[in-house]
């Protein structure tokens, strides 16, 4: 290209100057296929900023024919508006392409801002450089056949693509510039031979044109490599915002404080030039206002997006610690002037360090937005939802009392719903506290109820009953007497969590699906050997695993909250069941267990009675064993819904007796039947003289407080005659029989093999 140059330049023959117009115009042919193809290739903003520049292409590509043709035809003039005017055309299309190219993540505004900024600089180089040259140029009368008109749209154009290049290349990512590069350095080259170009026409000194005209090549084989660029690349915004250049941003500046010293030492004589002069300073002066009007909006703009983002998580968008706890003591404020009932409720996602381990952070991540999302959904207007920790939520409910214990429900039962996490359907439970600063406690400030929701949020934590966890003063004893129980450790292996995981919503399903089924290990009368009851006892039929055990999969029901619904299943499915073999002419109850969270609400005696009725049973069929652990979780509430059964004529008996450490209060305070003894305390009596004292001694306090026993895991005649001796009432055990289905129960049923000769 250099010596291309250097050869026209000291041999600017007429042949070669006709074959550079007509490579020229063949180069440019050529640049424009190349942008169209890119076009093609591309959609939406990228496709129109090809587009532009290939229309900047294909208007040089006309001029540069034109030429070419009147120079082969012999018809070599000067100015020609229809060839020359046209190529200003290319830099114009080349500024559009830049702004138009998806390569930062700057808006609408900032562009037009990269606009302006190249008006303010091409107005003050008009005003302080070509002012100058064309005021010699006129006052010399050498101006020729080149209007005024050329001489000041080619610099303007051309410093205008040249300013927005430059600011456009400053703000890409570095990924993204090879193609903003080229683009820029084609139009610098193409700008700078413009002008030189229009300085000598206009000058009238053309020797030197065809050597300058060779950064026309240059120029246009640079667009080309541009357009192959683009074409090899994707187009896509910035995930993060850059921050600007600081040539960016001091650009404009220096330019017009330039243009305004040299204005104030530059008197211009020609009244031509003072005309066109004085648009472009008053073209500077609006450019430069309207970019500062912009400046000053995306500053408030930006400050506000701060402002928001100081007051939101930046994950959810919710509100965040700070804001939720402004919002607390001003509800508390609001209080003590009208009375009404303030609500914080805490919510701590279970096993989220699992999930996150498990699918990895951006599921985390994802999970936790749709926990967001979902209590919005199910929260009133004006309840304010935060996320106040890493996977900890916080909701505030102002109204009534009965209002904020009615939104916590609801906000707990929203768990019930799996989550469509990164292609897994995800069972995920919640721990839930509640703490309801009411008419009845006038002087607890915010701090102070703050501190309850957390109390009440830890005690759900380490609860075994799911639900809404309520602040109490025995709570707030308890977590100062004792500190917070730690969660049982977790397995390290990532396999383990994430079968865990799988199988909580397989196992949802199953619930849902009603696929639990259900086996019977008869109870017998240890005098007569008569079978007087059948316990129920789940199972799980896995599709992969084969039949798990209730060890194998309760765990996460009582952990994630299923145990209402798999109580529900099995007491329909034993009733069923009982009706059949009533109906055979087996007259005996069945025994199914009944969990915490049943015995934590008044449901459970309706349940249990329509039940019965629905099936035309009598309530003596039914018996509802409790473990005795579990009632810890709320004595109170569970004594009252059990006296409501055995009012109804449905027997209780507290299974696992012997397995905590408040077994005798049990025996005072609760309403049962039956007390059934442990499997533990059972099998040692034959080889263990104290566990045998124990036994014995439990049995006769039972029948002195009324109460029938059940010996759980008789495994051997042995055990079974010294159970009969110590004066026990009932048993069962692989001694008798293992759990069987139903149709193996009928069948004992039918013929006792325990049954004496």
């Amino acid at each position: 290209m250099v010596i291309l140059a250097l050869g026209l330049w000291q041999f600017p023959s007429a042949p070669a100057i006709i074959a550079l117009k007509v490579l020229l115009a063949f180069t440019a042919m050529v640049a424009t296929a190349a942008a169209v193809r890119t076009a093609t290739t591309t959609a939406g903003h990228v496709r129109a900023a090809w587009l532009a520049l290939a229309v900047g292409l294909g208007a040089f590509a006309l001029g540069m024919s034109m030429r070419a043709w009147m120079a082969l035809s012999g018809r070599n003039t000067g100015f020609l508006p229809g060839a020359d005017m046209v190529r200003v055309v290319l830099p114009a299309g080349a500024c559009a392409a830049l702004l138009l190219l998806p390569t930062t993540v700057l808006g609408a505004m900032s562009r037009l801002r990269f606009l302006l900024d190249g008006v303010v600089v091409a107005s003050s180089l008009v005003l302080m450089v070509w002012a100058g040259a064309l005021d010699d140029i006129h006052r010399g009368r050498i101006a020729g056949s080149m209007p005024i008109t050329a001489t000041m749209a080619y610099p303007m154009v051309d410093a205008v693509t040249v300013t927005v290049a430059l600011l456009v290349y400053l703000a890409a990512q570095p990924d993204q510039r090879l193609t903003v590069g080229l683009v820029a350095l084609a139009s610098l080259v193409l700008g700078v031979t413009n002008d030189a170009i229009v300085y000598l026409f206009a000058a009238q000194k053309s020797s030197p044109v065809p050597a300058i005209m060779v950064g026309w090549l240059a120029a246009l084989l640079l667009y080309i490599a541009a357009a192959v660029s683009g074409r090899a690349r994707t187009y896509g915004h910035a995930v993060k915002a850059k921050q600007p250049a600081r040539a960016a941003v001091f650009l404009p500046f220096v330019p017009v404080a330039a243009a305004a010293v040299v204005m104030m030492f530059t008197e211009v004589s020609n009244e031509v030039l003072r005309g066109p002069l004085m648009v472009a300073g008053g073209l500077l002066i609006v450019a430069f206002l309207a970019r500062q009007l912009i400046v000053v909006g995306e500053n408030r703009r930006l400050f506000a997006a701060i402002a928001r983002q100081a007051l939101r998580d930046p994950l959810t968008g919710l509100a965040n610690r700070a804001v939720f706890h402004d919002r607390v003591s001003h509800a508390m404020q609001l209080r003590q002037r009208d009375g009404v009932s303030v609500a914080v409720m805490g919510l701590d996602i279970d096993e989220f360090k699992m999930i996150n381990e498990t699918f990895g952070h951006r599921a985390g991540d994802e999970l936790l937005n749709l926990v967001g999302l979902r209590i919005l959904t199910v929260v009133r207007t004006g309840d304010t939802v935060a996320r106040v920790g890493g996977d900890e939520f916080a909701v505030l409910i102002q109204g009534r009392d009965d209002h904020s214990h009615v939104i916590a429900h609801r906000v707990a039962e929203s768990f019930d719903l799996p989550y469509a996490v990164d292609g897994h359907e995800l069972m995920v439970r919640a721990s839930v506290g509640l703490a309801v600063a009411d008419s009845d406690d006038p002087h607890v400030s915010a701090e102070e109820l703050l501190k309850r929701s957390d109390i009440a949020l830890d005690a759900a934590k380490t609860s075994r009953v799911a639900g809404v966890h309520t602040f109490t003063a025995e709570m707030e004893a308890d977590f100062f007497a004792t500190g917070i129980v730690p969660p049982a450790p977790q397995s390290d292996a990532t396999g383990a969590r994430g079968s865990a995981v799988r199988l909580l919503g397989e196992l949802r399903r199953a619930i849902d699906q009603g696929q639990l089924t259900l086996v019977y290990q008869p109870k017998l009368d240890l005098r007569t050997r008569n079978i007087v009851a059948a316990e129920a006892l789940v199972r799980w039929p896995h599709p992969e695993r084969g039949m798990l055990s209730p060890d194998e999969f309760m765990p996460l029901v009582r952990r994630h909250g299923l145990m209402g619904a798999v109580t529900d299943h099995v007491v329909s499915r034993a009733l069923d069941d009982t009706r059949i073999w009533h109906d055979a002419g087996f007259a005996i109850p069945v025994a199914v267990n009944v969990s915490a969270p049943s015995l934590g609400t008044t449901r459970l005696a309706t349940t249990v009675s329509d039940a019965l009725r629905e099936r035309g049973l009598a309530a003596s069929a039914l018996i509802v064993e409790i473990t005795e652990d579990v009632v810890l979780e709320g004595l109170e509430q569970a004594s009252r819904v059990l006296r409501d059964l055995r009012a109804k004529g449905v027997k209780i008996a507290v299974d696992d007796f012997g397995s905590g450490y408040s077994a005798l209060s049990y025996l005072r305070d609760l309403p049962i039947d039956h007390v059934k003894l442990d499997r533990r305390f059972v099998a040692p009596i034959t080889s263990d003289p104290r566990a045998a004292a124990v036994v014995r001694a439990v049995v006769n306090l039972a029948h002195e407080l009324g109460l029938a026993t059940v010996a759980e895991g008789i495994e051997d005649v042995e055990t079974l005659e010294q159970l009969r001796d110590y004066g026990c009432d009932f048993g069962q055990g692989y001694y008798f029989s293992p759990p069987v289905a139903f149709e193996r129960l009928l069948a004992m049923l039918a013929n006792p093999p325990w049954a004496p000769a």
